[in-house]
């Protein structure tokens, strides 16, 4: 018998050579895996039936799969405009039979008194109608029609009878109650002697059940979620799924990415019923862009930063897609603020007109007690404790995949495959190393202090590790007392 823990070549070897065995378990790091999910709902149009994981790369594979115009087509396509690099796969998911469609109406007077172009713009998108000097409200309504069907890609159809449009949703459920409509978005004019009343969408009733596409992703490691349901029976399935997955016992642990629209009042006390560290939600504060299309924006952005990095704050980055909300309607600094210890994260709007992440926050908000607790408040918290167990885990795997177990005080030969507590203890100790360096922990010492590891007393093939990783926090707040003098 050899002192030395061969692998590959055999102690019962006699033929005459030269053997070398490669062991790679000192070569390198495992890499983490970045799979992001987007879940929405399809058209009949689309190739890939409803519950089957599919890897999307570009927005014509997207509409091709699941219908241009459907809500997981739409959100894809903003996936894919901000980040094309992380692998991102769908599940798409087929209308509620027992649902309805949410419609709206547009009714309008004339005669138009000078030729021009209506502006109109249906969940943030613009739908331009061309009008002619004398056409009346049944003729605007036509071209209305006529426009709006025109462009396959919007999330509706439309319909007139005697000058009134009705606008109804592609799907069914309550997303179809998000689509806003109105006119002038950028501050264009309408035609005169033209006037136009508008009927929110309404009436949308049965989104889909979330539970058939969480039953799809099997075991597979989906690390951001775009989330387009906000409902509590969806809502609640999916949460309960990612505290299993984040357990000790599945280590696959995600973060979905929801946006709500509602009055503040509205949303607050919605967000102040959740209490989930692994979702968060982003009020739209009444942005013309659909609910379940900013989630998918808010997922994009989140997990190509996150991805990067998982401690660095998503502060002041760019919800690329998403269109401002007017000025009446966003939320005031206190409104914000009150927002944030309400479970919801929150946006602000520069002076550019752009939507920026102002904070990226969980659910989180009472522990088991019901006891107001900050240990998960911050998006970053979970996401960097999932890359530290995963460094753990990959670095234990790879240094001892097939090693025996002693105690500290046995002496090991080089090259035999025996750990000892000690030499796990030496191996997390470099991987908290490399993770201060890389800036997503703080305190070696006292890291070190707290570590131990020791052998299971009641099972000698069982080690035991306690740790306590300092995670290394963000800026958010600056605040400075200015005493001057004079």
């Amino acid at each position: 018998m050899t002192a030395i823990s061969f692998s590959q070549i055999p102690a019962s070897l006699r033929l005459p050579g030269t053997y070398l065995e490669f062991d790679a378990s000192l070569a390198g790091l495992a890499q983490a895996s970045f799979k992001r999910l987007i879940i929405g709902q399809r058209l009949a149009s689309g190739t890939v039936a409803a519950n089957v994981p599919t890897r999307v790369t570009s927005v014509a594979q997207a509409e091709e799969y699941f219908g241009r115009g459907s809500m997981l087509a739409s959100m894809l396509a903003h996936v894919m405009a901000i980040d094309p690099w992380t692998e991102t796969w769908a599940i798409a998911l087929d209308d509620n039979g027992a649902g309805t469609a949410a419609t709206g109406t547009i009714t309008g007077t004339g005669p138009v008194a000078r030729s021009g172009t209506l502006n109109m713009y249906i969940g943030g998108r613009r739908v331009q109608v061309p009008v002619a000097s004398g056409d009346t409200a049944t003729v605007v309504a036509a071209a209305i029609v006529s426009a709006v069907n025109a462009d396959t890609s919007l999330p509706v159809t439309a319909s007139s009878t005697s000058g009134t449009v009705t606008l109804t949703a592609r799907h069914a459920g309550e997303c179809g109650n998000d689509i806003d409509i109105r006119l002038n978005y950028y501050g264009e004019t309408t035609p005169d002697g033209l006037s136009l009343a508008i009927t929110p969408m309404s009436g949308g009733t049965g989104n889909p059940d979330i539970s058939t596409a969480i039953a799809a992703m099997g075991s597979d490691w989906y690390r951001w979620i775009a989330m387009p349901y906000t409902d509590a029976a969806n809502l609640s399935a999916l949460e309960a799924e990612l505290d299993s997955r984040y357990g000790a016992m599945q280590q696959i642990g995600g973060r979905a990415f929801a946006a709500i629209a509602g009055s503040h009042a509205t949303v607050t006390t919605w967000g102040n019923g959740r209490n989930s560290p692994h979702v968060s939600v982003l009020a739209t504060q009444g942005s013309p862009t659909q609910p379940c299309e900013i989630s998918a924006i808010y997922c994009a952005v989140a997990s190509q930063a996150l991805a990067i990095d998982p401690a660095r704050p998503l502060q002041t980055l760019p919800l690329t897609g998403m269109l401002a909300p007017s000025i009446v309607d966003r939320w005031s600094d206190t409104e914000r603020n009150l927002a944030l210890f309400d479970g919801i994260s929150t946006y602000k709007v520069g002076p550019d007109g752009a939507c920026r992440i102002e904070a990226a926050i969980t659910q989180y908000q009472v522990n088991q007690a019901g006891v107001d607790d900050t240990a998960y408040l911050y998006v970053n918290t979970p996401e960097t404790l999932e890359l530290h167990r995963y460094n753990v885990r990959s670095e234990i795997g790879l240094r001892y995949p097939r090693h025996k177990l002693a105690g500290d005080a046995q002496p090991v030969s080089a090259g035999q495959a025996i750990v000892r507590p000690k030499d796990i203890r030496a191996t997390m100790l470099a991987v908290y190393k490399r993770e201060i360096e890389q800036g997503l922990m703080e305190d070696f010492e006292g890291y070190k202090a707290s570590l131990f590891v020791e052998i299971d007393p009641a099972n000698p093939t069982r080690v035991n590790v306690v740790d306590q990783p300092n995670l290394v926090n963000q800026l958010r707040v600056f605040a400075n007392l200015v005493q001057f003098r004079i």
